[in-house]
């Protein structure tokens, strides 16, 4: 006795696939806008960006 019940053959990663390149697509494209924000001139000297020169107090 199978504890989920009968195992159906249900392809799973075809019809997933996709999507998952699409998130993949999605997650690079936000990645790479970001770090092009982050060296603008808006942004270069805030002390919340990993970017920004270190002053010395």
């Amino acid at each position: 006795m199978s504890l989920l019940g009968k195992k159906f053959p249900t392809p799973i990663a075809g019809p997933i696939g996709p999507f998952f390149a699409a998130g993949l697509v999605v997650l690079y494209g936000v990645n790479s806008l970001q770090n092009a924000l982050m060296n603008t001139a808006e942004f270069k000297n805030d002390p919340r960006n990993p970017n920004a020169k270190k002053t010395k107090h």
